[in-house]
């Protein structure tokens, strides 16, 4: 049986669309027909490009983190997963994202394992996703895992929206000051200045230099605008087409000063985290290691995490292996060195996550306290600047007449 979504019309006019199972195209409508719908688009939900269900909205963090967690709670009750998921496509909460559960399950039908069926109906599950799925299936501890992994994706939206509102206002002011500058150096000051020429009343230094501030910066905009675009797309395409070069950009930007801390305190988090609720959900040690170096994001801190696994799996202690990688060789092997001594590492990590995430918003906190003044001091004192370019040659010409 698969699943095919539908649009049409009912016998009393009305607009219709749903899912409906059927063995191919012709028996779908031939339901439909029976049911009094007259079916307007009917088309299999299997999520490939270009197809019905990759044409819906996002399958966004909110909705995959809804989905992992009662996925895991039909699961503990003791359904099978196909039966279970049957039961999940008839939550409303998911709105257009049933037609992609519906492909979910044809591919389950057809045999396929749940990371596979998701990778294939869905962009948006990442790779680190569908590798603590796959692991989760072949242990046996799959409901464990999926709510394990429900609780990481709360906490990945909980991070980003901290980020978001950290930046929100930094963002704002320097909005306003763009307008505002556009506003009076487009506008204003060259009204001032005709009115000026026109009264023959000479122009101050000041007035003069934003005048030639505002015949310089367009052609320099626009000119950094293109410059800026172009270099993104390469260097973009860059990191995309080489690992090596993915992880030299870690390294340099783990170097810088401040956004450097910052950065190694997000992986150290990350990477305490994900490796806790790997281990909670069953995951062997081996594996959980590997796939918590790729969900850091790093390409440098995943290629020593994928090496330190090799070494791991040799016999070296967790905490000797991370003494070698960067940035986690700072105070998570102490940590981790209290966690194997005291048999519960995934306490002892969650623990340690909590302490960088700690780290990590003092030092968002601190960094934003130190860049709002300085970004309303710069706005301020150039909108003096214009403000003052604009008010001398009026003063200048109430003098005059005066």
């Amino acid at each position: 049986m698969k699943t095919f979504a539908y649009k049409g019309y009912d016998a009393a006019g009305r607009a219709s669309q749903g899912l409906i199972e059927a063995l191919d195209l012709k028996e779908a409508r031939e339901k439909l027909q029976v049911r009094g719908v007259l079916p307007e688009r009917v088309a299999p939900v299997e999520g490939a490009p270009g197809g019905h269900a990759s044409r819906r909205l996002a399958f966004n963090l909110d909705q995959r983190a809804m989905c992992y967690r009662e996925l895991a709670s039909l699961l503990q009750s003791g359904l099978p997963l196909v039966q279970a998921l049957d039961i999940l496509i008839q939550s409303p909460e998911l709105g257009s994202n049933l037609a992609r559960l519906a492909g979910v399950r044809d591919r389950l039908r057809e045999g396929q394992g749940l990371a596979r069926a998701l990778a294939g109906n869905s962009v948006e599950v990442t790779a680190f996703e569908r590798s603590v799925i796959e692991v989760g299936e072949r242990v046996g501890t799959l409901p464990e895992v999926l709510l394990r992994l429900a609780q990481f994706l709360d906490e990945q939206k909980k991070l980003r929206e901290r980020i978001l509102t950290a930046l929100l206002y930094p963002a704002v002011v320097l909005t306003l000051a763009i307008l505002v500058a556009i506003a009076l150096l487009g506008f204003l000051l060259p009204w001032v200045t005709r009115m000026m020429q026109e009264a023959g009343v000479p122009l101050s230094g000041l007035t003069r230099g934003m005048l030639g501030l505002r015949a310089w910066l367009g052609p320099v905009v626009l000119l950094t605008i293109i410059l800026g675009t172009l270099g993104w797309l390469r260097f973009r395409r860059t990191l995309q087409a080489s690992d090596e070069a993915r992880q030299r950009f870690d390294q340099r930007l783990l170097r810088w000063p401040l956004i450097g801390r910052g950065y190694a305190a997000l992986i150290n988090m990350r990477f305490a985290r994900t490796l806790a609720m790997l281990l909670r959900g069953g995951v062997p040690l081996v594996e959980a290691l590997a796939i918590a170096g790729r969900a850091t994001g790093s390409a440098w801190t995943t290629h020593g995490t994928t090496l330190g696994a090799e070494r791991v799996k040799h016999g070296t202690s967790l905490a000797a292996t991370l003494r070698t990688i960067e940035p986690l060789n700072t105070s998570l092997p102490a940590w981790v060195q209290a966690g194997e001594a005291g048999g519960d590492l995934a306490a002892l990590l969650e623990h340690a996550a909590e302490r960088y995430q700690q780290q990590w918003d003092r030092l968002m906190t601190r960094t934003m306290s130190l860049i709002e003044p300085a970004l309303i001091l710069l706005v301020g004192v150039f909108v003096l600047l214009i403000a003052l370019a604009i008010l001398l040659p009026i003063l200048s010409m109430n003098q005059t007449l005066t």
